[in-house]
C-alpha cells in the first residue's frame, strides 16, 4: 500500500507503476449477483450446467463489465491519497476484455499512473489498469481510466 500525501503528489508517479493488488476470487455467486443487478443473464455467465458441457474449460465466465467493476475494489489495495476531500470517476478512454475470467478464478490488478492534469480544486488522473487471472500469462482486462481527485 502506497500512501500519497495529496492529489497533486500523484504527478510524481507519472509513468511509474504504483503496484499490484492482492488476489480476490470471482465466484459464481458474485457473477450471479452481477447478472441480477444488470439484467445480463446470458447463459455463459449463469448456466453452470450448460457451461460444463459447452464452454472451453467447462466453467461459466464473469461478465466483462463485472471485471471492470472490480477496479474500485482492487485499487485501494495498491494506493490511497491521504489528504483528499473526494474522488469521482471521470470515465474510460479505452477498455479491452482480453481474456475470460472463469468462475472461481482469482484476479489481481497492476496499476500505473499515465497522466496527472491540474483541474480546479484538484487533479484529473489517468491510470493504466491491467488485471490478470492467476495462472494466465495474458491479462483479462486492459483499461485506461480517469478519475478526478480533489484537495
Amino acid at each position: 500500500m502506497i500512501d500519497i500525501e495529496t492529489p497533486a503528489a500523484l504527478a510524481e508517479w507519472v509513468g511509474r507503476k504504483l503496484g499490484t493488488s492482492g488476489w480476490i476470487t470471482v465466484d459464481q455467486k458474485t457473477i450471479d449477483l452481477f447478472a441480477e443487478a444488470t439484467g445480463d443473464h446470458q447463459w455463459i455467465h449463469i448456466d453452470v450446467e450448460r457451461a460444463a458441457r459447452e464452454m472451453p474449460g467447462g466453467k461459466t465466465i464473469a461478465h466483462g463489465f463485472l471485471t471492470l467493476s472490480l477496479l474500485p475494489r482492487l485499487s485501494p489495495m495498491i494506493y490511497r491519497v491521504v489528504k483528499r476531500s473526494r474522488s469521482i470517476n471521470y470515465g474510460s478512454n479505452k477498455v479491452r476484455f482480453t481474456a475470460p475470467v472463469p468462475a472461481g478464478s482469482r484476479v489481481r490488478l497492476h496499476l500505473t499512473v499515465k497522466a496527472v492534469d491540474s483541474i480546479t480544486g484538484g487533479v484529473r488522473v489517468t491510470m493504466e489498469n491491467e488485471m490478470e487471472v492467476e495462472g494466465n500469462t495474458r491479462p483479462c482486462l486492459v483499461a485506461e481510466t480517469m478519475a478526478q481527485v480533489y484537495d
